[in-house]
């Protein structure tokens, strides 16, 4: 299947990324290269853009985008997690880098390639997982996982109300027969909401299939564990991107940032800092950047999309 990727909140995120044409810049979510694209047509012979994705079809599908393209940098790409560019850049020799981007969203591809099991508009087995090679996947997690488990994932991962409902409904279907496919679960889900919530609103299984995926995917610790590890392999003036998609996502990065921005420990009454804590951080957007309408007309799937930007001050 072609793997169509539309980058959300491009231009925004060329433009803070404030590319130096010698500069080196991480793309920890390569998907169809459409952010890699335009970083990389701004490199001179010196720059290097590397590119990282867990889902192999990407990786190969934006290699040969990418060499069509007249940049002139190094392009290194790696069939990896972000949460691995710590041990990626002391495995390339890369001492530091001067920008980082990661789109926390499914891609386009993996929501419209039926068989990967992540939307609930196809039938498909339940899988959802990002990294093939992994071995949790949505049916494990939807009928192994213990009823209080599942109440939590949907709850706290999904922010769904019906979260307990959801959770008990599954319960008692998968002990007549073993759920296997998405169809099968969205029908256990609409069982599950009365009708009246199902009247308004998004499609009623968009929330339990986004706490699953989350699940199975890991996405929310690897995203806190992460951020602090972008920050130490990044040059001083780099800068960090992220685009989050749901308010889990960007709750952990605003937070995140703000660690890093103010993180003195010492009590508000101490009239002075005695904690030793240094900022190492400057915070470049104080509220999240959002599509324009010119994009949302182009792109419903941006709506949610939220980009917040951090600066390495040292």
């Amino acid at each position: 299947m072609e793997f169509n990727h539309k980058p959300v909140l491009l231009n925004e995120c060329i433009e803070y990324l404030n590319i130096k044409p010698d500069g080196i810049y991480v793309d920890g979510t390569l998907g169809g290269a459409g952010h890699s694209s335009s970083i990389y047509e701004k490199l001179n012979e010196d720059g290097a853009l590397i590119g990282l994705d867990q889902d192999a079809f990407a990786i190969e599908t934006s290699a040969k985008r990418l060499k069509e393209l007249a940049g002139k940098g190094k392009i290194i790409l790696v069939n990896s997690n972000f949460k691995n560019i710590k041990e990626i850049c002391m495995d390339l020799a890369v001492r530091g880098v001067d920008g980082v981007l990661l789109d926390l969203g499914v891609s386009s591809h993996q929501l419209d390639e039926p068989e990967r099991g992540f939307s609930y508009q196809n039938d498909a087995p339940l899988d959802m997982r990002m990294d093939r090679n992994n071995k949790l996947n949505a049916e494990i997690v939807v009928n192994e996982y213990d009823e209080n488990r599942i109440k939590e994932i949907i709850r706290d991962f999904g922010e769904e109300k019906w979260a307990a409902r959801i959770a008990s409904f599954i319960a008692r279907a998968r002990e007549k027969n073993r759920i296997k496919t998405t169809f099968e679960l969205v029908d256990i889900i609409k069982a599950a909401i009365p009708s009246a919530a199902r009247r308004d609103g998004p499609h009623p299984a968009k929330r339990t299939f986004q706490a699953i995926r989350i699940e199975v995917n890991n996405e929310l610790g690897i995203l806190k564990q992460t951020i602090d590890d972008i920050v130490s392999v990044l040059n001083p003036g780099g800068r960090l991107l992220i685009i989050t998609f749901h308010s889990l996502e960007d709750r952990i990065v605003k937070n995140e940032f703000l660690k890093k921005a103010k993180p003195c420990t010492c009590p508000k009454e101490f009239p002075v800092c005695i904690c030793g804590n240094k900022t190492e951080v400057e915070i470049l957007t104080r509220k999240p950047v959002v599509s324009l309408e010119e994009e949302l007309d182009e792109n419903p799937r941006a709506r949610s999309a939220k980009l917040r930007v951090l600066k390495k001050l040292t």
